[in-house]
């Protein structure tokens, strides 16, 4: 056998491999097991992000109750306005216009805590959903990794032993080839290696006169494009 082919070989094989690989990764138990885990693994950083936030309401809600307390002790020193009028001579107008403008400001703080409340009320209720969400994702992910390791383990063995076919077809592949090879697997291209149609690759690129001069005699050029080994049938 020619090194081309010994790769066409090497890749047949592989092809049966590559099929149990996708029939696991697109698995519905897979899946499953993914979205738990991606979801798990954002949880903490959005728990985190929830917590400030009701730290902050509650720094908010404190401030709004100071102010209004505050306020509120001002009102109350004008409850007994007729003597403090009849005692400093002072104009009753005036001192009806602050206590307006206390009373002014006490609903607007009033106000505030309304709305507050609500966004405190909407908060709680995010934090429920959430946490439910959160046990429902974890019970999912304990659920289907389980389901998942045992659709693996129930392909492992066929898996196993393609494996060892294609370690015993690799010693017949020159090692860089077969580490180029390998290195194009992992970046996900397949076919590998295929066939010049006409003067294109499979990818649908032109092959170039000089780098077609290449593969008389079996030879194994690179697709500048695409990447893949291309061979003159």
């Amino acid at each position: 056998m020619t090194v081309l082919e010994q790769l066409l070989e090497y890749q047949k094989v592989d092809a049966d491999l590559r099929k149990i690989e996708q029939s696991v990764a697109g698995s519905d138990e897979r899946k499953k097991f993914m979205q738990a885990k991606k979801f798990m693994e954002s949880a903490r950083e959005k728990l985190d992000a929830q917590d400030k936030r009701a730290a902050e309401l509650k720094r908010l809600r404190d401030d709004l109750i100071r102010r209004a307390e505050d306020v509120s002790r001002q009102i109350a020193e004008y409850a007994d306005i007729d003597e403090m009028v009849g005692e400093e001579g002072g104009d009753i107008a005036f001192y009806k216009k602050n206590a307006q403008a206390l009373l002014d400001r006490l609903r607007a703080i009033k106000g505030e805590l309304n709305k507050l409340t609500a966004d405190i009320t909407a908060a709680v209720e995010e934090y429920d959903r959430f946490k439910k969400q959160t046990i429902a994702m974890q019970k999912q992910g304990e659920e289907y990794s389980k389901k998942f390791k045992e659709l693996k383990n129930s392909r492992a063995a066929e898996a196993d032993a393609i494996a060892k076919k294609l370690a015993a077809l690799a010693k017949n592949i020159p090692a860089d080839l077969m580490a180029r090879y390998q290195q194009k697997r992992k970046e996900k291209i397949f076919p590998i290696i295929a066939p010049l149609n006409g003067d294109r690759c499979i990818c649908g690129m032109d092959f170039p006169l000089a780098q077609q001069g290449k593969l008389a005699g079996g030879n194994v050029v690179e697709c500048e494009h695409c990447r893949r080994f291309v061979y003159k049938a």
